[in-house]
């Protein structure tokens, strides 16, 4: 029998000893401050409710340019306050399995949502069989979870989409719109456009954007003839559409909130980027073009975890819930290389993270992870520089000038996604899991995990 030598042995003394007074630190130290935040997020107990937060096409720069106008560079956002942080790469895959460097948000949202990478434009589908796979969402109502999403784009939106349907491609959103998936359509025994699936789910919270796809005649089956927001209704949800109506809407029903006909406006504006630069410019923190009566994407993570919250009460349930939280015109704004719009919703969405928080703050069996589909093209750089593409300067609120490029695709056409790995970060049970460069489809694992799903 192999014995083990002595140093072995004081290495093996030596771990014991680490182990025993890590235990001593996180029964020890207070509930709150890092010691207290450090604690909760390393246990790896089950998890009540799990709210993800997805910053779509926020990568390292898209944070620390959002940092440095609004808060300094020495300042801290929301998201940077997690106690735990690590990184996911993001490829897809190609029909065969073999990488796709660069993802779309379809295929990383099917990453994350269904623990399987597929293939450009598909929403929780394989890459080769083109066959649907459960969703954290499914999996969540399954095990008795209440569930809900609350984006800033439309809610047949990518992001979205993953997690309450299935369809061969992104672009099939409404009944009108089914082109590109001919077998998910009713008529040939599929599930349907991914509203008419998206309502069928009947998760409890849908908020966000996209009237337009709602308001769409159903083609076949059984509510043919009526738009997807009547089906909706038929189904038992209460649709809003504006602030007021979300305050007013009753717990224990599902909700669909639809506040925009397309994506739900952006917070700022300012002047583009353009080719030769701009001129020194403030971005303005209000957009004309949004009406007041719409909510923030923090009000709207706030009444939604109000509304997931008093259902499970009012079940006696023992089970919490599901939320997954997009703040989707970060992206958006990085294609049109605005880097105000872009700004403006990075904040936005920093302010949802601080809602989240401060409701683990209060739940600390609440696991809450903060992550981004992909990286996009706003980079940082020198006042000096020339760059090839379009460019802005900002003023930033430390009264000094930055300028911000983005050179991943021609000027005038559609800024691109880049393949760079993202951040995670998380705090509460099981949020040791982000630690590390992991897989986008580890954060599946990770939450499945957390919330015990089978």
């Amino acid at each position: 029998m192999h014995r083990p030598g002595r140093r072995h042995v004081t290495i093996a003394t030596a771990l014991a000893a680490a182990t025993a007074a890590a235990v001593v630190v996180t029964t020890t130290a207070g509930a709150s401050g890092p010691e207290g935040q450090a604690r909760n997020a390393i246990k790896s107990g089950k998890a009540k409710n799990v709210i993800l937060l997805i910053g779509d096409g926020m990568g390292d720069s898209e944070i620390t340019l959002a940092r440095d106008y609004t808060v300094g560079a020495n300042g801290r956002l929301n998201m940077d306050k997690f106690p735990l942080t690590g990184a996911y790469t993001t490829y897809a895959v190609h029909a065969d399995g073999t990488p796709d460097y660069v993802t779309d948000s379809a295929a990383s949202g099917t990453g994350w949502a269904t623990g399987v990478k597929t293939v450009n434009g598909r929403i929780s589908k394989t890459p080769g069989t083109d066959k649907a796979v459960p969703t954290l969402l499914e999996l969540a109502q399954k095990n008795g979870y209440a569930t809900g999403s609350v984006t800033t784009a439309e809610l047949t939106d990518a992001t979205p989409a993953v997690l309450a349907s299935h369809a061969t491609d992104r672009s099939c959103q409404g009944p009108a719109d089914m082109a590109k998936c001919p077998s998910d359509t009713i008529a040939r025994g599929g599930p349907g456009s991914i509203a008419e699936q998206s309502v069928n789910h009947k998760a409890d919270v849908l908020l966000g954007g996209g009237k337009q796809r709602f308001d769409q005649k159903v083609t076949d089956g059984a509510y043919k003839g009526l738009t997807v927001t009547e089906q909706a209704q038929k189904l038992g949800y209460q649709v809003v559409t504006d602030n007021a109506g979300l305050k007013n809407v009753t717990a224990g029903k599902p909700v669909l909130g639809l506040f925009a006909p397309g994506n739900v406006p952006t917070e700022w504006t300012g002047k583009p980027a353009a080719v030769g630069g701009t001129d020194p410019q403030r971005c303005v923190t209000s957009n004309p073009n949004r009406p007041a009566a719409t909510p923030s994407l923090a009000d709207s993570a706030a009444k939604a975890i109000q509304l997931l919250e008093t259902k499970q009460k009012q079940r006696h349930s023992r089970q919490g819930f599901f939320l997954q939280i997009e703040g989707a015109s970060i992206d958006k704004q990085d294609h049109a290389a605005d880097p105000c719009g872009q700004i403006g919703e990075t904040a936005a969405f920093d302010r949802a993270v601080k809602v989240a928080r401060a409701y683990a703050a209060a739940h600390p069996d609440t696991l809450v992870v903060t992550t981004a589909d992909h990286g996009h093209t706003s980079q940082i750089v020198p006042l000096e520089a020339t760059p090839p593409g379009m460019s802005a300067t900002l003023v930033t609120d430390e009264g000094q000038q930055l300028k911000v490029n983005y050179s991943t695709n021609t000027p005038g056409r559609s800024q691109e996604h880049t393949g760079t790995e993202v951040r995670i970060a998380a705090q509460g049970p099981q949020a040791y899991r982000v630690l590390g460069v992991t897989n986008q489809t580890d954060l599946f694992t990770t939450i499945r995990e957390a919330l015990r799903l089978r």
